[in-house]
């Protein structure tokens, strides 16, 4: 069954910083990585559970998949998958978790 697929605020600030940064360096870069979040994102509507748990959470619910050199955290619920955020793997991730207001 696929479920919806919704991306909080601070997801979508992620990923608009992320390809403002990678922009500075390669515009088409940028722009391929924003269409491979975004893809990857449609693709959990269907196998959401394909990703690992997090981590630093350890709830099954809480899982991610890797974008390039990001962690996609997404959130699995019953109608719906709830992407909460877009992190570089190299960033430590309590620090950047905590920098934004999370759902």
């Amino acid at each position: 069954m696929a479920r919806q697929i919704v991306w909080a605020y601070a997801a979508e600030e992620d990923l608009d910083a992320a390809a403002a940064y990678i922009h500075r360096d390669s515009p088409a870069y940028a722009a391929s990585f924003v269409n491979r979040a975004l893809q990857a994102g449609r693709f959990l509507s269907e196998l959401a559970e394909r990703g690992r748990m997090v981590p630093e959470f350890m709830d099954e619910k809480i899982r991610e998949i890797f974008v390039y050199g990001y962690r996609l955290i997404y959130r699995i619920e019953s109608d719906r998958i709830s992407i909460l955020g877009l992190i570089h793997g190299r960033r430590d991730f309590q620090t950047a978790w905590t920098e934004m207001d999370r759902e």
